[in-house]
């Protein structure tokens, strides 16, 4: 059973094998020059003070490098589904070939757990050897992204570490559950893709936030942490837009970011622009004090009493989410895994 399975698998097996193959060996020999380049730009910009623009260079030329790789990676166990598991059952139902394997001596149960034993195997290896090797690989870049790609937030964290081997397990078995249900193929295959891409999108947004209890913290106002500062013409007045991001936290992932003013009212949210009262047409503020720099204006924000109050996951509890989210997918995956073969049992015939 296990032999004819893999005669069975061995085609798409290979080629994937093949694509995972290629991008890990591009990783393996692009890795180290890229870690030394990092290295050696965060080494010189200590030294003079300028590594917010080190950081902005250097994410800025491989950024898009970096958003194609974590696609690949977010893409990987939907292909799982959609190529291993969604025709794993169906197209033995649909050529009737599943019967004539029943009648060999072989239950429907055994048939069953060979398949989603071996072949879920296979599937969870490669995704968890993509996961590790692109995280390593993108190290460098993860420590200099803007604070939208920063390696907590939905679209970073789901192509790093471990999560992608639950993922994929859960695609897999999605798949094939969704497979013995509708016994066709190219809708199965929708199927898969949907309430894939549903659960993907319902994960960060509704629960990977409540894994752990946020961090609350107000914090002063500067380079950091403000998007854009404009000055007015005529001075006693200059408008703010908060970002998310919080100033010592590279990499967390900010839930929301309002800013405060001196009573501790919320005047605006992450990115809205807000016109803030300053002292006349004379202060660091104002068109005449721009020679003083914007250290200067900071400092005159934050005396009025501005603040930024900011709810957010320090990049600290990065593997704790990982495992708590691999975790959830694994449950998902044996409930769907019960279902495959209560199906099996009491379905298909």
């Amino acid at each position: 059973m296990i032999w004819l399975t893999w005669r069975q698998f061995r085609g798409s097996a290979a080629m994937t094998a093949a694509l995972v193959a290629v991008c890990a060996a591009v990783l393996a020999l692009t890795g180290p020059g890229l870690a030394d380049r990092y290295a050696r730009g965060v080494t010189a910009c200590v030294a003079d003070g300028t590594c917010d623009r080190f950081f902005d260079r250097f994410f800025d030329e491989y950024h898009l490098l970096f958003v194609l790789v974590g696609f690949v990676l977010l893409a990987l166990p939907a292909f799982i589904g959609l190529v291993w598991g969604a025709p794993l059952i169906t197209r033995e139902l649909e050529a009737g070939t599943h019967l004539l394997v029943w009648s060999q001596g072989v239950s429907r149960v055994r048939w069953l757990a060979v398949k989603l034993g071996l072949i879920g195997l296979v599937a969870v290896g490669t995704a968890c050897v993509a996961g590790l090797v692109v995280t390593w690989w993108s190290r460098p870049l993860d420590g200099s992204a803007v604070p939208e790609l920063a390696q907590m937030t939905p679209l970073v964290f789901g192509a790093r570490g471990v999560a992608p081997m639950g993922y994929a397990a859960f695609a897999f078995a999605l798949g094939v559950t969704v497979g013995m249900l509708v016994r066709r193929t190219l809708p199965a295959m929708a199927l898969t893709l949907v309430v894939f891409v549903a659960v993907q999108v319902a994960m960060p947004m509704l629960v990977r936030p409540h894994f752990m209890a946020p961090v609350t913290a107000t914090h002063e106002l500067g380079r950091a942490n403000v998007g854009g500062l404009s000055v007015q013409q005529g001075g006693g007045e200059v408008r703010i837009a908060v970002q998310a991001a919080v100033p010592g936290q590279a990499g967390a992932w900010v839930l929301s970011s309002r800013l405060l003013d001196p009573s501790g009212k919320v005047v605006s949210a992450d990115g809205q622009d807000t016109p803030v009262a300053v002292s006349g047409t004379s202060g660091p503020c104002s068109p005449q004090g721009a020679g003083a720099g914007m250290d200067a204006c900071w400092a005159e924000l934050n005396s009025l009493g501005y603040r930024q109050q900011a709810v957010y996951h320090p990049i600290g509890r990065f593997w704790s989410f990982q495992w708590i989210e691999t975790g959830l997918y694994a449950a998902l995956t044996l409930g769907l895994t019960w279902l495959s073969f209560w199906l099996i049992r009491r379905r298909l015939s």
